[in-house]
């Protein structure tokens, strides 16, 4: 019988009027997890090696926390859909958890419940993308997120610096001489990711000021704000209102350590009215017309994770935390090409500096971390994807004995690539056990 000569057809003919947006593969290639995942590929799942950091021995939420979750669900009460700015009780509590800090309270109506804080990211994103010329400033190195949102909203990027002999301080002269009369915003990640430190009232005062000369707001990133383990304390940007508009983010996922549940928040701290005047508030309220609404369940149960959380649980993770840090710091005086240049004293990472000089044939920070996971199934984020070359962030928010394999893999990999005269020429380090989790 005949071939249908049909069924030989080119399926790439031009007959076809439909093509993928390429937009989204421009923003998709500056996020983090297409970077860190992507690296994956690279592990050799036959080594015996578990990836690390895993999920097993990473620090656990409290039962108040998971209990709240499963209440909710229980009552029934969490079946329906919910409004599009969340429901009372979750802004309310929200604002409670907020205003103990703030001169000028927030009210329910402040508060606006999100998917954890990217949905707040790509909301903001999208409510100042309506003047074709804007840009927006933020932090290098930073979380690239905002970037990968930016671009796809169509919102131009510009970098400011981050100053590591000032203990990663804003540069903000250079702030000052990248904005423009197209600028709108400016991000501040505080307590900051990747860098570990947190900011000073007066560093922050000078901040709003000089973001008030420019006429923009503060967007300010507080997701870390119960990670905060160091001598500073943390000063929430509400604080400076009365001086420049703010809009701060946050979300209970690395504070209670449960990233993957999507819960989180916008606030308007805006005791001047300033947010409303100029459209920015109705242009939220839109946005979130216009996107899934958050878990109700989570919803529901986040008064009582913010409420019945006690203040033991933060406290043991942070005495593990400063523990952590102290055992890292120790350990990277066995790998002389990573050098922290700052302890941190906050978040859950340690960002440090690579001498690739001290390395043979690898030439990056992207290079130094494909072959790490290749050979020793280790994943850290290369400086590159946070956007500072030559760093790398590592991981450190896990059980000791986890935190100990890091490092002895890390110095197992040191060994083997040092250039003679830096090297010891240690020997490898392996293990049987399977491949159990990634990040």
């Amino acid at each position: 019988m005949a071939s249908n000569s049909n069924d030989n057809r080119d399926t790439n003919e031009s007959i076809w009027r439909f093509k993928g947006n390429g937009a989204t593969s421009d923003a998709a290639a500056v996020t983090l997890r297409k970077l860190v995942f992507g690296m994956f590929k690279n592990c050799n799942l036959n080594s015996g090696k578990t990836i690390l950091p895993s999920t097993t021995k990473s620090f656990k939420t409290c039962p108040e926390a998971e209990e709240a979750v499963a209440a909710a669900v229980r009552s029934g009460m969490a079946n329906s859909y919910a409004p599009s700015p969340g429901i009372f009780n979750a802004r309310r509590a929200v604002a409670d958890y907020l205003n103990g800090d703030l001169p000028t309270k927030l009210s329910p109506e402040d508060v606006y419940i999100t998917g954890g804080c990217n949905q707040a990211i790509e909301i903001l994103m999208d409510s100042l993308a309506g003047n074709p010329s804007a840009n927006i400033l933020l932090p290098r190195p930073g979380y690239p997120h905002y970037d990968a949102r930016a671009v796809y909203s169509g919102v131009e990027v510009r970098k400011y610096d981050l100053l590591p002999e000032r203990d990663f301080e804003i540069d903000l002269n250079e702030l000052e001489a990248v904005a423009d009369e197209n600028t709108v915003a400016m991000v501040l990640i505080n307590p900051n990711n990747p860098c570990g430190n947190v900011y000073s009232y007066d560093h922050l005062n000078k901040v709003a000021e000089m973001a008030r000369k420019l006429g923009i707001m503060v967007i300010s990133d507080e997701v870390y704000d119960h990670v905060v383990f160091g001598d500073m304390p943390f000063v929430p940007m509400g604080i400076f209102a009365s001086i420049v508009p703010v809009i701060t983010l946050g979300s209970i996922s690395k504070g209670w350590v449960v990233p993957g549940w999507r819960i989180g928040w916008i606030t308007m701290n805006d005791p001047n009215g300033i947010f409303r005047s100029t459209g920015v508030v109705q242009a939220i309220e839109d946005c979130l017309d216009l996107t899934p609404q958050p878990s109700f369940i989570l919803q529901e149960a986040l008064p009582d994770i913010l409420e019945k959380t006690p203040k033991e649980f933060f406290a043991k993770k942070l005495k593990a935390m400063r523990r952590n840090v102290e055992l890292s710091c120790e350990r990277l005086k066995d790998i002389p090409c990573l050098s922290c240049l700052k302890k941190p004293e906050s978040c859950s990472y340690l960002w440090v500096k690579l001498d690739t000089s001290m390395l043979d044939n690898i030439k990056s920070d992207f290079d130094f971390c494909t072959k790490l996971v290749s050979e020793e199934s280790l994943v850290l984020v290369p400086g590159v994807a946070l956007g500072a070359k030559n760093w790398v962030r590592i991981s450190i928010g896990t059980e000791e004995s986890e935190l100990e394999e890091i490092f002895d893999r890390l110095k197992s990999f040191y060994g083997r690539h040092a250039i003679s005269k830096h090297s010891t020429k240690l020997n490898g380090y392996a293990n049987n056990q399977r491949v159990v989790s990634v990040i």
